[in-house]
């Protein structure tokens, strides 16, 4: 129980239904969906679209998504990779010929074709029960009629205005400034996209006028984008990945996402009494940091397109973490491993909801980097993605940039299955940091035995590049010791990640958790 003379936030208890997100808005609409007879999945997309709205920095109908889904009634869990591909005419090697070593964030050559429209409609029509026009119907009309500027999100603005360019400051700026909170936020052009889609289904985005607005923006500044590419969209559905931690079952999308990257992470962590070390002290976030740097190099050598990724079944086993969990020293700090590709920043959403009949959706939706590639279509003010910023120009690379591959993705949605039953779905956005929070969570809830709502409160360090990111949540003293280990501590200029859960107890109730460091909350009814 937390300490009620402190700040802090209670968690949300409920039984009819619940959803946790980053803006109460968003967190609305999807409690709406479900009171009006909607499932998860409605609510779901109707909260994620509004986000777009609300967070635009972080997410948009020109982004992608993944989400994970246990239908009503059972303990299965279905992979939905609503990921975009790159253009059929992308090459690695122009690039390369063009003096490139990495795949520049803010131009046409990193923009990927979006892929969650196409997931949305899917997911609607296969697992929905209201229908797509329902589940926009809410974004549709805070599109049109605007929204207030959330705190997080006014600081998000200011710090990344500068990304935005040509068409796109028009749609994203005021007069040529950054919103500030209280401020009302529009997108009328997206909320024509969404009334195409509504009434016509994903053709309306990925043929005619919306594609043909989409495509020129990009061929007018170099991109290669072709009216066959975006009219090929199409998500794929499958199983998930997981693992075991101490008997809990951590479920995860399959690459081309990050996922095997939590699970191998959290396997490396199995290797060491993490139970028995100080939760916010100087030995957890050390062995946490040298094992982050192992699993994500593994990662950056490996991660790739589902069709190029031959070494899956090597990131999970637990014989390659414990080679792994070798090479840490616990006096020392190893230097950090060399990234391969661009895949670095932090900007995403994330909401869940489960129903009544305790159906669960672990959704997250992205445009990448703050305000993605910084470019948007002239006449819809559609805000591309820069996703193709996570492959690699490496040759032979698993993950190199290549006509028609999906790229290396940071964003994963996650559940968690408890002797079977499906527990938790959670998320925690934060693009590199992702994995490493999916294991500090799980570790978090596991080994320290932490409510979820205190789980997410706690502080966080992230060991990226060069320096070690550690929050201010932590002692002075902790920073101090793990500098002197070798770590190059800083003070991260703003916090790190978010994340959101749903803890759906044997008893039926569902306990909602909300990161504060973002604007939004759990709303049940």
């Amino acid at each position: 129980m937390r300490d009620f003379q402190t700040p802090g936030r209670s968690p949300v208890l409920a039984t009819n239904g619940l959803c946790a997100t980053s803006h109460p808005l968003a967190a609305q609409a999807a409690i709406t969906l479900l009171q009006a007879g909607g499932n998860a999945v409605d609510a779901a997309i109707a909260g994620a679209a509004i986000l777009g709205l609300a967070e635009p920095a972080m997410t948009g109908i020109g982004g992608d998504c993944f989400a994970l889904i246990s239908p009503a009634g059972g303990d299965d869990i279905i992979a939905v990779n609503g990921s975009g591909r790159a253009p059929a005419a992308a090459s690695a090697l122009a690039l390369r010929e063009a003096g490139r070593a990495t795949i520049p964030l803010n131009t046409a050559d990193a923009v990927t074709i979006p892929g969650a429209i196409d997931a949305f409609c899917t997911m609607s029509e296969k697992w929905g029960k209201l229908g797509i026009a329902d589940s926009l119907a809410p974004a549709i009309r805070y599109m049109d009629s605007g929204i207030p500027v959330a705190p997080r999100v006014a600081f998000d603005w200011a710090a990344a205005e500068g990304t935005l360019q040509g068409h796109a400051r028009r749609h994203y700026l005021n007069n040529g400034a950054p919103l500030k909170k209280g401020e009302v936020f529009a997108l009328p052009g997206n909320a024509e996209v969404l009334r195409r889609v509504a009434a016509q289904g994903r053709s309306a985005f990925y043929e005619g006028e919306v594609a043909d607005d989409i495509r020129a923006t990009l061929n007018a500044i170099g991109g290669l984008h072709s009216a066959e590419d975006f009219a090929a969209t199409a998500n794929t559905v499958g199983d998930p990945i997981s693992g075991s931690y101490k008997g809990r079952e951590l479920c995860e999308h399959p690459p081309n996402g990050q996922g095997a990257t939590a699970i191998l992470l959290l396997n490396i962590l199995a290797q060491f009494d993490i139970a028995a070390m100080d939760p916010f002290g100087t030995q957890r976030a050390h062995i946490e940091a040298e094992a982050t740097k192992l699993a994500y190099d593994t990662r950056n050598r490996f991660m790739s397109d589902p069709a190029n990724m031959t070494r899956l079944d090597h990131m999970l086993s637990m014989d390659t973490a414990a080679r792994l969990a070798a090479l840490i020293d616990p006096r020392r700090a190893m230097p950090s491993a060399t990234r391969i590709s661009e895949a670095v920043h932090k900007d995403t959403i994330y909401i869940t909801v489960v129903d009544r009949d305790h159906m669960a959706v672990s959704l997250i939706y992205s445009i990448f980097h703050s305000f993605g590639s910084g470019i948007a279509s002239e006449k819809f003010g559609i805000l591309l993605q820069n996703r193709g910023a996570g492959f690699s120009l490496v040759e032979g690379h698993p993950n190199e940039l290549g006509g028609g591959k999906r790229p290396m993705h940071t964003i994963i949605p996650a559940m968690i299955r408890d002797g079977g039953r499906v527990s938790m779905p959670f998320g925690v956005m934060g693009g590199q940091y992702q994995s490493c929070g999916h294991a500090r969570m799980v570790s978090n809830w596991t080994d320290f035995g932490l409510d979820p709502q205190t789980a997410l409160d706690s502080p966080r360090s992230f060991a990226e590049g060069a320096t070690l990111q550690v929050e201010r949540g932590y002692s002075d003293t902790v920073r101090a010791e793990l500098a002197a280990l070798g770590h190059d501590v800083v003070i991260p200029d703003g916090p790190i990640g978010g994340a959101q859960a749903i803890l759906i107890h044997e008893n039926g109730v569902l306990e909602g958790a909300s990161d504060p460091r973002k604007d939004g909350c759990a709303i049940g009814y």
